[in-house]
């Protein structure tokens, strides 16, 4: 992949889109370029890793801005001094997708990257305070603050959370953190099926334990975790947080009320951090393959209803995070892609988006599920209000 520009301010980034849109070329929007998508129909690729640095950290207010080319890793890494967090887990998608790169702060806004803990933080955009943002006129937009409020009665925030850089380039974002937990303790319930599983997990979602985060390995990927030292048989993860005395209080508790359903284990500290990173960045599938892969986001309670009916027409391995609502699908050889959304429409709705696949694939694959007629024309309607020319990812509205 070639990268023709690399602004270094917001300056050059208008300049570069002005010029573009002038002449009716296409941009593919990147940020460390971990993740791809876009590229296709492109005339011209855009990064954004110069756009680099922290600008403001309040600690005391949980609060930072940084220019949208700034590593995570960065990031991370000035929280972790504090100790502070993103509370919302991006993942490092480099080992699932065999690309390199770092994984920056505008391209997990941009694509709203949640991980494991979205359960009880929230997903990428609601820690999203403020943007600056270029449109596809090459005019610079300011949206937003260092507290939670609508600017002219339209929240550009949130639209430009999960866009995908298909509404705007965004150059500066304000978010906020948490204080990091310095304990945590996972609850395993080994034994169950992925329907009992997903039954267990509503329960203890509705108990008093402050479960941060809940999900179910069956056993063809439970080896794949923690080295292979989960116990025997599929593995119902349940991760508590907080202060060390409390965690410890409230993970007997929690084993107590899960051991009726089975046998239950429970991981410390350093094994519970482990496992969770492992969880969100999907490790069983970091295969080295092109094996199609699926993020799927579907009512809890269905999950384990979608693979069930995808294992009786197709070649399909699966686990599950969100209680069951995010369901990662790897397709043994075809992506399936109409079957899979049928499926999807016929158990209430939901999403499915293509995370990994060959080339080939990709180019004759939607990306994303299509969208309701009414959302179709509400998203149409934006694109034309801040992208007037289509200039912006082409590879991602087909």
């Amino acid at each position: 992949m070639t990268i023709d520009f690399e602004p270094e301010n917001e300056d050059e980034v208008a300049s570069i889109i002005r010029a573009a849109a002038e002449r009716s070329a296409r941009l593919a929007i990147l940020g460390g370029g971990t993740r791809g998508f876009g590229i296709a129909g492109a005339d011209a690729v855009l990064s954004t890793r110069r756009l680099s640095g922290i600008v403001t950290y309040n600690p005391a207010e949980m609060t930072m801005s940084a220019l949208a080319g700034t590593s995570v890793a960065e990031i991370e890494a000035t929280l972790a001094e504090r100790p502070q967090m993103l509370a919302f887990e991006p993942m490092d998608p480099r080992a699932l997708l065999g690309s390199t790169g770092e994984p920056t702060i505008g391209g997990v806004f941009a694509a709203n990257v949640s991980g494991p803990r979205r359960l009880s933080a929230g997903a990428a955009r609601d820690h999203l305070l403020g943007i600056r943002f270029v449109n596809g006129e090459g005019v610079a937009i300011k949206s937003g603050g260092r507290v939670m409020k609508n600017v002219t009665g339209l929240d550009l925030v949130k639209f430009l959370a999960g866009s995908h850089g298909t509404l705007g380039l965004l150059t500066e974002v304000t978010f906020k953190v948490l204080p990091l937990p310095p304990s945590a303790a996972t609850i395993v319930l080994s034994g169950l099926n992925d329907a009992e599983a997903a039954g267990a997990m509503a329960r203890v979602m509705a108990m008093p334990y402050e479960v941060s985060s809940a999900a179910h390995l069956p056993e063809s990927v439970r080896g794949r975790f923690l080295g292979g030292n989960l116990p025997e048989g599929p593995a119902t993860v349940l991760r508590l947080e907080g202060l060390s005395a409390t965690v410890s209080a409230r993970a007997e508790k929690l084993a107590q009320a899960c051991s009726v359903a089975g046998p239950v284990t429970v991981l410390g500290d350093e094994d519970t951090r482990m496992l969770w990173r492992e969880i969100r960045d999907v490790k069983p599938y970091a295969d080295g393959t092109d094996r199609p892969i699926w993020n799927v986001s579907v009512a809890p309670t269905t999950g384990h209803q979608l693979v069930a009916a995808l294992r009786l027409e197709t070649g399909v391995d699966a686990f599950y995070d969100w209680q069951g609502g995010r369901v990662w699908l790897r397709m043994e050889a075809d992506p399936e892609a109409g079957l899979l959304r049928r499926f999807i429409k016929a158990l209430g709705g939901g999403h499915a988006r293509l995370v990994r696949a060959s080339a080939s694939v990709r180019a004759a694959t939607p990306v994303f599920e299509p969208e309701a007629p009414a959302v179709a024309a509400l998203s149409q309607r934006l694109r034309e209000k801040f992208d007037p020319q289509g200039i912006f990812n082409p590879g991602l509205m087909g």
